[in-house]
């Protein structure tokens, strides 16, 4: 990280509009997702606009390591980092020239190989160097440690973009591969993980040789296994005050093994994990004041899955169009990049439950 180069380049570039592209890779490994925003500050209210957006599926290889690297030691990881973000600087550059695009800066959410906020640390790879040096843009990553350091979840990160640029929707939901919701509360923008979504849906999918449950067919064809939805309904998560959060580790160590000792059809088991995503969903919504809930992320494509959140609650659903569907996280992201940026707070403590607001990201400035 080069400070005085920074800061020279902040003194020079002071601007209400930015053109800045996010990424985003989520857990459920539906590959990476890239958007390009143009951001404009009018008013004291924030605009955006969409100049290209593109979701580019892993290679097998890279799917693998980064599958795999929740079981790697300390020296491989830290390889993978590195070319992982030459990997993610590559497919920036090529996004950049055939989009014909010139971008202020790129924002990297990375790609999380362990989130142990209660252990004091967070790992989102993808090196910002590598990413800098490969595209000679600026790069802002690492989002989360900050917070961490401060006692806080580090995630969610979302809210501060649900707060100031979706405000006119009273809830916030996204369903991805851990589903999450935000909404405000007494001038609180509060936030939290719900529960493990997609993560455990594309694994039962892969097991009959599917990538995803498209639009939820092969769940709405099964039956409701009682006993399995209470196990997962009895999970100890459920009875934590948020502020909250979840990562790969709660699939691996509590939801993984109800699923594999359950002796009953695949179908049956999606079915039933399907009911279990919407009760928490809904148990989550309820006490809240009727409004309209935006849905995004991948699950907001699971049409079985909406559905049956809407028979359970009485709020408005609002699934929007697909651009905003598929990439409203990485546009946020690009959005903390910002506020990193204008060195304004991007990460907040009524979300996350540190000590204080922070302004989190690390820039990296390229070499060459």
């Amino acid at each position: 990280m080069v400070w005085r180069g920074f800061w020279s380049y902040c003194n020079m570039n002071q601007s209400d509009t930015y053109s800045v592209i996010g990424l985003m890779s989520g857990s459920s490994l539906d590959g990476l997702d890239l958007v390009c925003c143009t951001f404009v500050l009018k008013d004291d209210a924030w605009q955006y606009e969409i100049e290209a957006a593109a979701c580019i599926p892993y290679p097998e290889n890279i799917a693998y390591e980064l599958k795999s690297a929740f079981y790697k030691s300390s020296t491989e990881i830290a390889q993978l980092d590195v070319d992982y973000g030459k990997f993610l600087g590559q497919q920036i550059a090529k996004f950049i020239k055939k989009n014909n695009l010139n971008p202020d800066f790129v924002a990297s959410h990375g790609h999380t190989i362990f989130h142990r906020p209660n252990e004091g640390y967070t790992l989102q790879i993808g090196d910002g160097q590598s990413i800098a040096d490969v595209t000679g843009r600026m790069v802002i990553n690492d989002f989360r440690t900050l917070d961490v350091k401060k006692g806080g979840q580090g995630a969610p990160l979302v809210p501060i973009g649900d707060r100031l640029l979706f405000s006119d929707y009273g809830i916030c939901l996204n369903i991805g591969g851990i589903a999450n919701l935000s909404f405000e509360n007494k001038e609180e923008r509060i936030a939290y993980d719900i529960c493990i979504a997609n993560q455990a849906l594309n694994y039962l999918a892969n097991q009959v040789g599917k990538e995803y449950d498209e639009n939820g067919d092969l769940a709405s064809d099964g039956e409701v296994y009682l006993p399995l939805l209470r196990q997962l309904n009895s999970l100890e998560y459920y009875q934590k005050p948020f502020p909250k959060s979840l990562g790969r580790e709660s699939f691996e160590r509590e939801i993984l093994p109800l699923l594999l000792q359950t002796e009953i059809n695949v179908k049956d088991i999606m079915r039933t994990f399907v009911e279990h995503i919407a009760i928490q969903i809904v148990e989550c919504i309820e006490k809240l004041p009727l409004s309209k809930m935006l849905i995004t992320g991948g699950g907001a494509f699971n049409r079985f899955l909406v559905e049956l959140i809407g028979v359970k609650t009485k709020h408005q659903l609002i699934v929007p169009d697909s651009l905003t569907v598929n990439f409203k996280e990485s546009i946020i992201f690009a959005f903390l990049g910002v506020l990193r940026f204008r060195n304004e707070i991007n990460c907040l403590k009524s979300v996350t439950g540190a000590i204080e607001d922070s302004c989190c990201g690390l820039i990296h400035i390229p070499k060459v």
